[in-house]
Parts: structure tokens; sequence; C-alpha cells
């Protein structure tokens, strides 16, 4: 088993530009897509509601990408999810429990050379399709 390292690290990491499908009460102060990165367990993303949500990340250099973490909020998880890279290309569907803990998801293959990335969450464990989510991480 190999190491992982962190993609996205808050010092040393990759350039980045994150955008998302929408923010509840287009209240980015308090629930924006910021907090996806900020190391804070009291912070999230949280969606509005409808489906499907989603994520992604274009970097500015190429990235390799072999996992990726995420941490939702119980009760308002992703269901059904993809990934998607460079625009169009599904490389993996992915299903996460309805939980609160951090779950790691690994690729069938690494990617050595990425420069776009988007994380569909097709459905959710809410009644709304809203998604909550503390983290969001890749690991090379």
């Amino acid at each position: 088993m190999c190491t992982l390292s962190p993609v996205l690290a808050q010092e040393g990491g990759a350039v980045y530009t994150c955008r998302v499908s929408s923010t509840l009460n287009r209240d980015t102060k308090q629930f924006g897509k910021k907090f996806l990165f900020d190391g804070r367990n009291e912070t999230c993303w949280n969606s509005d509601q409808g489906s499907p949500q989603w994520v992604s990340l274009e970097f500015e250099k190429s990235v390799a990408v072999s996992a990726l973490a995420l941490q939702f909020q119980g009760g308002f998880v992703g269901q059904e999810c993809e990934v998607e890279v460079e625009g169009a290309t599904k490389v993996m569907d992915f299903y996460p429990e309805d939980s609160n803990k951090v779950q790691t998801f690994y690729l069938k293959q690494r990617i050595s050379s990425l420069k776009k990335i988007r994380i569909a969450f097709n459905s959710s464990t809410d009644f709304y399709g809203r998604i909550t989510l503390y983290k969001l991480e890749l690991f090379s």
C-alpha cells in the first residue's frame, strides 16, 4: 500500500479554482465553497435544493490524482455519485454511506496528468436534494 499525498494542501498545494452547483440561499459567507478546504470541522459547503449537485476543480498546472476523501453531514449525503475528468470523461461511480465520517474512494487507476475534475452528486439522502460537505480532499 502506498502513502497518499494531499493535492490541495493549504501550504504548497496545487493552485486551483473551485466552482459549485449552488449554495444554500446564496449565502456564501456562511455556506460557501471556500469552507470545503479550510480544514475546520465546524464549517461546510451547503448546496441549495435540487439534484444533481456538483463540485468542480480546475488546476493551473496538471496534477496526479488517485483518490478523494469526502466528509458529509449525515442526512445530507450525496448518492449515486460520479467523478468526471477533463470535462466529460467519467472515471468512477461511487456510493457514500449516510454518515458523518470521512470517506475515501480510490480511482481504479491513478490519473497522472489532470487539469479538471468534477464530482457529481446525482441524488441525496435529503428529500430536497441538498448536500452538506465539510471536507473535500484529493490525493496523488
